[in-house]
This record gives structure tokens, sequence and C-alpha cells, in this order.
């Protein structure tokens, strides 16, 4: 799509050269009866140079692009309606790359789901206390089961500093239910504690088409909004069951990205056995259990939660089903050794199924945080 885009703002750019070539006599070009002033002439130019970079941007610069081809639209109309005898036909052309700037202006724009993720997590980021945490230390892990004792000198917590947010980066593979065909994914994510808040942005596509994603969760409760081309609303869930569904979302991400955070008074524990724990996490009104699975290494192997029900095809309903996430491939993510990859799972009535499967996690926490861009 993005190549017939460029293909169409390129020529109907190029054809524009023709107004400037008859304005300064460069070319006779009989098919334009009506007479072009200089002064149009380089209107005709300024819609070539404005198209061409829009055709540029959607490469180099694609927030861009949106701005460069609505300034190109307003100008190539403009010259049309001047010679719309002759120049008519390029208002088609117009049409189709409106229709791409409005889905641009969504996407990249001030009002879509991409801008406010940014907007949120850059107030967070601002708000962070200044001084530096202090570092996690052997006693800190004392009151700990066992397995998350071993599971936390297995990441190399101890000696760091305590986290107060993370960032994440993951591609991989989404879809909505165990038959529905899976969509490529990219995703990043912002993550702060003390208060717990999570923003997570994903771009998906289905059937061709883009869809982004916005899950936010912060002191105010949960959201969840899905759209497609950035416009049209697919899911869009609030209130106090998404909140405590959530809620062992933001435990899970704990474990598996900010393992440090697990010595938070927040989380009380109970040993299963040797290599099984249940996590009691209160954060507000709301209550999750999870139970974190080790392996012989100390490494957390998988996670599940009764606590977190899978959204039905309704795109409303909440249904109770375990929630699932096998991890591994373990490797250095900074300062820590964390699972590069994962799953998502679900245990519906029909059997266990993965809805998201990610790969190259690539997690950075404290200084190391980039400003979302």
């Amino acid at each position: 799509m993005r190549y017939a885009l460029a293909f169409v703002l390129t020529v109907h750019g190029l054809i524009h050269l023709m107004g400037f070539a008859k304005a300064f006599g460069y070319a006779a070009l009989p098919q334009l009866v009506i007479p072009i002033s200089r002064p149009m002439g380089l209107m005709w130019l300024l819609a070539t140079l404005l198209l061409l970079a829009a055709a540029v941007a959607l490469w180099v610069a694609p927030r861009a692009f949106w701005i460069l081809g609505a300034a190109g639209i307003v100008v190539s109309q403009g010259v049309i309606v001047a010679s719309w005898g002759d120049a008519r036909l390029g208002t088609l052309a117009n049409v189709v790359v409106l229709a791409a700037v409005a889905y641009g202006a969504f996407a990249w724009g001030p009002l879509g789901l991409r801008a406010d993720y940014m907007r949120r997590a850059s107030i967070a980021l601002d708000g962070l206390v200044a001084q530096p945490p202090s570092v996690i230390t052997e006693s800190d892990l004392a009151p700990l089961p066992a397995p998350v004792q071993r599971y936390l000198r297995f990441t190399g917590v101890v000696g760091q500093p305590r986290v107060q947010s993370f960032h994440v980066r993951m591609n991989g593979r989404i879809r909505g239910a165990a038959d529905a065909p899976w969509m490529t994914l990219t995703a990043e994510q912002y993550s702060f504690f003390n208060p717990p808040r999570r923003y997570f942005f994903m771009q998906a596509t289905r059937a061709g088409l883009p869809l982004d994603g916005l899950h936010a969760y912060a002191e105010d409760g949960a959201s969840m909004r899905i759209k497609l081309l950035s416009m049209f609303p697919v899911v869009d869930l609030k209130g106090p069951v998404l909140t405590r569904t959530e809620t062992v979302t933001v435990l899970n991400d704990m474990a598996i990205m900010a393992p440090a955070t697990l010595i938070d008074p927040a989380i009380r524990w109970r040993q299963i056995d040797d290599q099984q724990v249940e996590a009691i996490f209160t954060n507000g009104p709301n209550e999750v259990r999870a139970v974190l699975v080790f392996d012989a290494t100390g490494a957390l192997s998988n996670f599940w939660s009764d606590d977190r029900p899978a959204l039905a095809a309704d795109g409303v309903t909440l249904q109770p089903q375990r929630w699932s996430t096998p991890v591994g491939r373990y490797q250095s993510q900074g300062k820590y050794r964390l699972a590069s990859r994962g799953e998502a799972r679900y245990a519906a009535p029909g059997g266990e199924y993965a809805y998201a499967e990610f790969d190259a996690i690539e997690v950075t926490a404290g200084d190391a945080v980039p400003r979302p861009r």
C-alpha cells in the first residue's frame, strides 16, 4: 500500500510540472488550453515539490507525511480549480491522497492513539523523582520465598538500583481467537511504579489494513482502545472489571520485565513447592492472584492467573478463562538477564491456545529509559 501511494504521489506531483513548464515557456503543451501566469506556474511547481516530499516522507519521516500531503493537496487543488477545464481529472488523484492523509493525521497526528500514548508516557516520565533510587541488597530478598530469591539472583537484580520505570519494544504476532488469522505486531510500552502505571501501544495489520491499540493503566483506572485505520473504533473498554484484569498484566510485567520490583510490599507470597509460588498483588481496591513457575536453573518459565478474563468476540464481554504467559530464551538486557521471547495464552473451553507471540523483547530500565518519539 505504501508503494502504491508513493507511486500516486510521484506521478501526480510530476504532472504538475506541466503547468510550471507552460507558464515559463519551457514547453508548448497545446493540451493545456487555459493560459497560466508565471505566479500561478510557481504554484504548480510548489504542488510538485510538496507531493514529492510527501512521497519521500512515507519512508524517511512518516509522521510528517500527512502534513506535507495535506499542504500538497491544498496547493494542487487550487491550481487545478484555476485550470479546471484542462486539469480537472487531477482531482481524482487528490481524493486518493486525501484518504491517505486522513489516515496519517489520525495515525501520527495529535488526535490519534499514538499521540495519547506519547503524551501519557511523557507526563509520567516528567513526574519521576530525580533522586537516585536505593540499591537492592540480599537483605531485601530475605523475606521472599526461596524460588523468588533464586530468580532475582538469576536475573541479576542484587546490587542494582530499585526500578522506577522501564521501557519495552517488541515484535510478534497476535490474533483475536484460536481460529482467527495471525496479524503481525509491533509494540512498545512504558511502565512506572509508585504508583503503578502502564501504557502499551501496538500496531498490527489485519487483511492488509492497519490496527492501532492502546492499553492504559493508571490511578484513574484502565482502558483498552483499538482502532482500524487509526480512525474507526473496534474495541473501547474501561471500568472496574477491566482495571482488575489489567492489574494482573501489571504484575506479569513486574515478574517478566522488571523482576527487581518483586520485592514490593504490595505483593504477598505463598510458596506452593520448590518451583511454584503464588503472588497476591494489591493495588488500590484491586487484589489479584497469580502463580509463578520456575525451572531448575531458577528462571521464570511460566506465569498464570485466573483473574484475567478473555475478551469475547463481541469486543465488549470479558469471559473467565485461565491466562498464562510462558517465557524463555533469556539473554542480557542492559544490567539484567531477562526473557526475550514469550507467549500469551488462554485456556478456552475448546482448548488452550496462544493469542499472542512476542519475539525480540528489548527492555531498558532506569536512566536508560528513552523519551517517547
